[in-house]
């Protein structure tokens, strides 16, 4: 049995573990909405290979440290809610649905920025931008996807 003092610390933990996930969500969505909504279209219209080069190597340091928190963090939130992970392989509640759901879009999240990393960026050019312009949008909405995800297992799921 738990003292209150105890779970006082736990909840304490809970609220600032949740408090830096939804601070990472907020950086790495944000970032690549504005990226995919502001920069990404001129970059596009002028076929400037510089404007998103530009970006990256200013978000990319800040980006990266918002996906690392959200996924160590993750984790240890899905932790809380899932206590058999051989049941997201075969999931029957809401909240083992959208775990699963959050953990397959990480797997495309990495799929796409691997892919971008080591074989768009290196050969980008002013022909190849819309290919970087799809991985761009498919990153965004499924950051976006991430944000209503986690809003579903905040609030009780969707059904």
């Amino acid at each position: 049995m738990l003292s209150p003092g105890s779970r006082k610390a736990r909840t304490d933990v809970y609220q600032y573990v949740l408090i830096l996930h939804l601070v990472g969500a907020t950086v790495w969505t944000g970032g690549h909405l504005v990226l995919a909504l502001c920069i990404l279209p001129g970059a596009l219209r002028r076929r400037s290979v510089s404007m998103l080069l530009d970006f990256e190597s200013r978000f990319e340091w800040l980006g990266m440290t918002a996906l690392a928190v959200q996924v160590a963090t993750g984790l240890w939130l899905a932790s809380l809610r899932i206590q058999n992970a051989a049941a997201l392989l075969s999931p029957g509640s809401s909240d083992e649905w959208l775990v699963a759901a959050k953990l397959l879009l990480l797997l495309a999240t990495l799929a796409l920025a691997a892919s971008a990393r080591l074989r768009v960026i290196p050969r980008l050019s002013p022909e190849r931008l819309p290919v970087l312009a799809w991985h761009i949008a498919g990153v965004t909405v499924i950051s976006v996807l991430f944000v209503i995800a986690g809003v579903g297992l905040r609030t009780g799921g969707f059904w």
